[in-house]
């Protein structure tokens, strides 16, 4: 009983954070140490980065 209770409490938890995962992903980066914390880890992923950085400095030449 008390294992089925323990599943049924880490199961309700996890569906709680899943329901407001972008509220509290919004409430942790509003910290501006963690924010810079999480972009600079996230440009240390080369694949990450190679497809951020040319959406981010797009560099269409305009001809008239």
């Amino acid at each position: 009983m008390r294992t089925v209770l323990a599943v049924l409490v880490m199961f309700s938890a996890v569906w709680m954070v899943y329901r407001r995962r972008y509220k509290l992903l919004n409430t942790i980066l509003a910290v501006g140490m963690i924010r810079r914390l999480a972009i600079s880890a996230s440009m240390n992923i080369p694949s990450f980065r190679e497809k951020l950085l040319p959406e981010l400095f797009n560099t269409k030449s305009h001809t008239n």
